[in-house]
């Protein structure tokens, strides 16, 4: 089982690099390292070390304490009383680290129209109301 602080920290950098638009070659290849690689370290099977931490936060132009914001208190080791063995701190962000999620999240970002800001999202709550 991979450590939660990996799986914590990998989920991030996937997160920045695919809002950045990257690919897992592009990175990999900033890193001198394969795109294999880089998806250990974005599944957490992977430990980064700390000088690779920071080549890949300068990489995705962020500081990086930025891997570890908002790392719930679970992972962190913190709070540990009271958890049953089936709680998953990552429950929660799976929506959210979804490939589908990442683009949609990026190109919406990108847009500058709010109508079509809102027709698109409104488009989306209609689809899934249909497939629900």
């Amino acid at each position: 089982m991979p450590d939660p602080i990996d799986v914590y920290v990998g989920s991030r950098i996937r997160l920045k690099r695919t809002l950045s638009g990257h690919t897992q070659q592009k990175l990999a290849k900033s890193l001198g390292i394969t795109f294999q690689q880089v998806q250990k370290y974005e599944r957490g099977s992977n430990r980064v070390g700390s000088s690779r931490l920071v080549h890949i936060a300068n990489f995705l132009e962020v500081h990086p304490a930025w891997f570890f914001a908002e790392m719930p208190e679970e992972i962190a080791g913190f709070g540990k009383k009271g958890m049953s063995e089936d709680t998953s701190p990552y429950e929660a962000d799976k929506t959210m680290l979804r490939r589908e999620t990442l683009e949609l999240v990026r190109i919406m970002e990108h847009m500058d129209d709010k109508t079509s800001r809102a027709a698109i999202i409104a488009l989306i709550n209609e689809l899934g109301s249909i497939s629900a």
